[in-house]
């Protein structure tokens, strides 16, 4: 298990108003998170103020994620790979641009990010719960969860780390939010709309060895 950083670049190009989160008169924070917590359109495509605002394919935003892991883990076309909470698929859509003949699968709890995903890879993406995978043991070369598993409970987060282990079968790569002090210990609870395991790093760690999970891993913080 090594700390490995694949995603900081992108967390940080996003400007966060934390004290607007909270107190908008329209969406304050607890309504933003009821409507957030549905995962449905108000999630993925709703006003900018319960979460993404418009999730929309962006040209290279992906790309230089999926190069990074591609290098890192020696993939090659004829490997295949897991996204757990893949969304609408840009990232897995991106890993067949670095590496033609990639296999990508998806699972997502929302109907409508499947729905709504990457045409072009759509039929490899499914319903599915992070919790109970619907693979066999070692189906995948490469597993990774990108700022999904931190929404779950933690009588969720547990079978499903341990399901992620399972289904691997050379590498797997985790990144959840976390915080290091108060101030990003606020932060935290002011922006999320869907979090449930508010974890430090080293509570983080304890859940791995918990769970026998031995992939790699990085952590967002709200600085």
């Amino acid at each position: 298990m090594a700390y490995i950083d694949f995603l900081s670049a992108v967390h940080k190009s996003t400007t966060r108003d934390y004290l607007a989160r909270v107190n908008d008169p329209e969406f304050p924070k607890a309504r933003a998170a009821e409507l957030a917590k549905k995962f449905d359109f108000d999630y993925w495509d709703g006003d900018r103020r319960i979460n993404y605002g418009g999730y929309r394919y962006m040209e290279g935003r992906w790309e230089k994620v999926a190069r990074a892991m591609v290098d890192h883990y020696g993939l090659k076309a004829g490997d295949s790979i897991l996204d757990i909470g893949c969304g609408k698929g840009f990232l897995l859509y991106d890993f067949t641009k670095v590496v033609p003949g990639i296999k990508v699968t998806g699972i997502d709890i929302s109907q409508y990010a499947i729905d709504n995903a990457k045409e072009e890879i759509r039929d490899h993406l499914q319903v599915a719960n992070a919790n109970r995978l619907p693979f066999a043991d070692g189906s995948f070369d490469l597993v990774f969860s990108l700022n999904t598993l931190h929404n779950l409970h933690c009588y969720d987060l547990d079978p499903a780390l341990r399901e992620m282990q399972r289904v691997g079968r050379k590498h797997r790569y985790l990144c959840v939010e976390s915080y290091r002090n108060e101030r990003e210990k606020a932060n935290l609870l002011y922006w999320q709309v869907t979090c449930e395991a508010f974890n430090t790093p080293e509570e983080w760690e304890w859940w791995f060895r918990q769970t026998g999970f031995t992939g790699d891993h990085s952590f967002i913080y709200f600085e």
